[in-house]
């Protein structure tokens, strides 16, 4: 359930990151209230996470794969396409979480 648990958190934090841009400094009524429960959403799933999955590798797992996420997602609706050194980034960032699920010992296989 961990990495169920990790997804929702992931996709809610996207969701939220995405919208917090519409909301426009929180001018906005609906991307703001997308942002608050997409924030609370994301938080209280990642939380659940902690029981079966080390926080340093969770985190990294959340905030690798929402960096990535994110970044997709400003690409094709906000068309802030990244450059190449930020996709090389970005590359590094999706090995590290590779890595880190099919070589660590910190996490159950």
């Amino acid at each position: 359930m961990g990495y169920l648990y990790l997804a929702i958190a992931i996709i809610a934090e996207v969701i939220a990151t995405s919208a917090l841009k519409s909301s426009e400094q929180f001018s906005r009524l609906i991307p703001s209230t997308i942002v608050v429960i997409g924030y609370a959403t994301a938080f209280y799933f990642l939380s659940l996470v902690l029981k079966t999955i080390p926080v340093g590798v969770a985190y990294a797992i959340w905030a690798g794969l929402g960096i990535v996420l994110v970044a997709i997602i400003g690409a094709v609706f906000f068309k802030q396409t990244p450059d190449t050194p930020a996709i090389l980034g970005m590359l590094l960032i999706i090995t590290g979480v590779v890595v880190i699920n099919v070589f660590s010992n910190t996490i159950s296989h």
